[in-house]
């Protein structure tokens, strides 16, 4: 019995050398973390989907704190009141940064997109990008499987059954980016929301020639340019067969889409009033 009790008090008192040794040795070489760090991780939303381009919310704040400003750095999921209160915490001023949202380049729904083939793979976009054109024939389209949608963490996107595309949720939205990151074929932008949630942009990505983009969507831009020519801020450039707005020189006048042929821009415009008919000059008018 002896014996037992002797190599129990050995255990015990060598367990108790390790652990005197590993506090003095913690004690020794421990690194004090700004008190800033955790106020700065408590403002922030916990959402840790990387939009910030940082690996999670806790990294983030130590960039922060470690940098000692906040060029080139954005929580998008916290916006401005964060971003404000974050920088009250270090000391400087907040940056103002226009609210972004994501904005599908691609109109190209059932109706103008017919389908001419059957996928039986997995349902993944980047599954079937990879192994085939799409069911409906545009190798620059949305392909309709909702990756987009599996890896929004704010249920900002859904797949709208009666086009077969996506749908954003501005008042979700984050601008957090995972959509933009998920679409294998890159459809997916970050683009200003605009002064009130006004904006414009071209909703297509096919690069091919006119008649061969027009083969497979009725609703491809075709670079034909007249939305070039007629916007008067040289908002709108050509290039690939292909327009695209810049949103800093757009001024969402809304002249572009009067322009298109196709019906390849959209917009979050309001509908433009009807003007009422003229009397022709042949009409007699009763009063």
């Amino acid at each position: 019995m002896s014996v037992i009790f002797i190599t129990i008090a050995v255990i015990g008192l060598t367990g108790l050398a390790g652990a005197v040794l590993l506090y003095v040795v913690a004690r020794r070489f421990s690194v004090e973390e700004d008190p800033r760090i955790s106020r700065i991780a408590d403002l922030l939303p916990g959402a840790n989907c990387g939009g910030c381009g940082l690996k999670g919310c806790r990294d983030f704040a130590t960039t922060c704190v470690a940098r000692g400003n906040l060029a080139g750095i954005w929580c998008p999921v916290g916006g401005q009141d964060v971003m404000d209160r974050v920088a009250a915490i270090i000391g400087v001023a907040a940056a103002s940064v226009d609210p972004l949202v994501a904005t599908l380049r691609c109109n190209g729904s059932c109706s103008a997109r017919p389908q001419r083939a059957d996928y039986d793979g997995a349902r993944s976009c980047a599954v079937m990008a990879a192994v085939a054109v799409g069911e409906r024939g545009c190798s620059f389209g949305c392909l309709g499987c909702g990756d987009c949608v599996g890896v929004c963490g704010f249920g900002a996107i859904s797949i709208d059954p009666s086009t077969g595309l996506p749908v954003v949720d501005p008042d979700r939205c984050t601008a957090c980016g995972a959509c933009v990151a998920a679409c294998p074929r890159h459809l997916i932008e970050l683009r200003p929301r605009g002064k009130r949630d006004r904006r414009v942009w071209v909703a297509c990505s096919n690069r091919d020639r006119g008649a061969v983009a027009r083969r497979t969507c009725s609703a491809a831009c075709i670079g034909c340019g007249k939305c070039a020519r007629t916007c008067p801020f040289g908002a709108i450039d050509i290039a690939d067969n292909l327009a695209y707005i810049d949103p800093a020189l757009c001024r969402a006048c809304g002249k572009c889409i009067d322009g298109c042929p196709t019906g390849a821009i959209l917009s979050t415009l309001p509908p433009r009033p009807v003007k009422p008919a003229t009397p022709q000059a042949n009409e007699t008018t009763h009063i």
